[in-house]
């Protein structure tokens, strides 16, 4: 499946127009195409600032918010790249703290995809290529780059020598890709997602991580060792007591954090993770007084938002999240306890209904399914017979009865964009 993008500006739809035309043979694995691409635009992926690169199923693009608005709270200038977007494409690549601009978008995007004609990129090697192009041409002290899938065979590994490798919370997800049959990998589902993830690890570079289970733990561990990477694991390395606020420890000493203003108590431990990334490395120097502060400033739109008062929402209180894994579903159902909401749900057609309706199933007083905007997605009744089918996230609201529950819109990240498209909140 590709990513749909669009654009008011003329230059930029039409180079998105192209990247919307790439197709992959089904199967390809591997960083050939990618290194090829890259080799074209003069290897710009080996002239990066000291790069923060992140993997994981659930909570990586949180732990690049809290890297980059760290760094940015010690005075840093920070590139990243994202994905998906929720809007704009533009939100793939920032370029020393702003989303890069329509004109030099199009520009990049019109090089790399003229470069690489012959080689049938995909969509995500164009704009991994666009984003490390347009990060070697522009000064910053930082990069922050997210995973797009998996880790070993990603484009984003083509990554060298970072300052530090993390590996968010892991679940199932992307199975036809990350589980694909392959000789010598492990054979548990999770333990194989846990080595593809793992995969990032390069040699001298600490590998930051979560905690998991015995067995996949030992398959991080495997692929450290095999790339000779220093590894840094949570409960071992380092610490992260939750409570009403972090208390942090490891070989450096102890912090005593304020809770992150991100909402659900999974966003603490992402944040932990993203403070340990930092002081496991040694390419930056990053304040105590910048950890706390970044982690009072990080923002990352539809993970679990609550959306301002707006056009589409009027006073009502409504949540917004992207997540679509059973992980995502945990995550959503400690947020909100026993607390009760109207669920309005879209989800792709690839994905599991019962990773979010399940997990919900107590708090949900209502589900209204809609489609997910340019996507195939599941009907109404694939999330139970008490499902009610509206044609999009306006309708689905006007018909909920005005009785003070809050709503919580779920299930796609791309379903994400159109409702914040919709409230006029756009990502910046």
């Amino acid at each position: 499946m590709r990513d749909f993008a669009t654009s008011e500006h003329p230059r930029v739809q039409a180079q998105l127009d192209r990247l919307g035309a790439l197709s992959v043979p089904d199967g390809r694995l591997g960083l050939e195409t990618i290194r090829a691409l890259l080799a074209r635009l003069g290897n710009p992926h080996k002239r990066l600032p000291p790069v923060f690169h992140v993997a994981g199923t659930n909570g990586k693009g949180s732990t690049c918010a809290f890297l980059r608005a760290m760094l940015e709270a010690q005075g840093y200038r920070v590139h990243a790249t994202i994905s998906p977007h929720l809007v704009r494409y533009n939100e793939r690549i920032r370029l020393a703290g702003h989303l890069i601009d329509d004109d030099r978008l199009a520009d990049v995007l019109g090089e790399v995809l003229d470069l690489g004609a012959d080689l049938n990129p995909s969509f995500f090697e164009v704009t991994i290529a666009a984003a490390f192009t347009e990060f070697a041409r522009v000064p910053a002290d930082a990069c922050v780059v997210e995973v797009g899938l998996g880790g070993r065979f990603d484009a984003t590994n083509v990554l060298e020598q970072p300052a530090a490798c993390g590996i968010a919370a892991l679940g199932l997800d992307h199975e036809r890709f990350l589980l694909a049959p392959e000789h010598g990998v492990p054979a548990d589902p999770l333990e194989r997602i846990a080595f593809e993830k793992a995969g990032i690890a390069k040699p001298g570079v600490a590998l930051v991580t979560q905690q998991y289970t015995t067995g996949m733990t030992k398959a991080v561990l495997d692929q450290a060792m095999k790339a000779g990477a220093r590894p840094a694991l949570r409960g071992l390395d380092w610490s992260a007591a939750l409570g009403e606020r972090i208390s942090y420890r490891d070989r450096h000493g102890q912090l005593d954090l304020p809770l992150p203003v991100l909402a659900g108590p999974h966003q603490a431990d992402n944040a932990a993770l993203a403070v340990a990334m930092l002081r496991h490395q040694n390419a930056l120097n990053v304040s105590d007084e910048a950890i706390r502060v970044g982690l009072t400033a990080a923002r990352w739109p539809a993970r679990l938002q609550r959306l301002n008062a707006g056009p589409l929402t009027g006073t009502r209180e409504v949540w917004l999240d992207g997540g679509h894994n059973p992980s995502a579903g945990a995550a959503l159902a400690q947020h909100f306890g026993d607390r009760r909401f109207h669920l309005i749900i879209g989800m792709l057609e690839n994905k599991d209904p019962a990773a979010l309706t399940g997990p919900l199933a107590a708090n949900a007083a209502s589900i209204s399914a809609v489609p997910v905007p340019t996507h195939e997605w599941h009907p109404a009744a694939a999330f139970g017979s008490e499902a009610v089918a509206y044609p999009d996230v306006p309708g689905a609201l006007a018909a909920l009865p005005k009785d003070g529950l809050p709503v919580l819109i779920a299930g796609s990240l791309y379903l994400s964009g159109e409702v914040l498209r919709l409230n006029g909140e756009l990502p910046d």
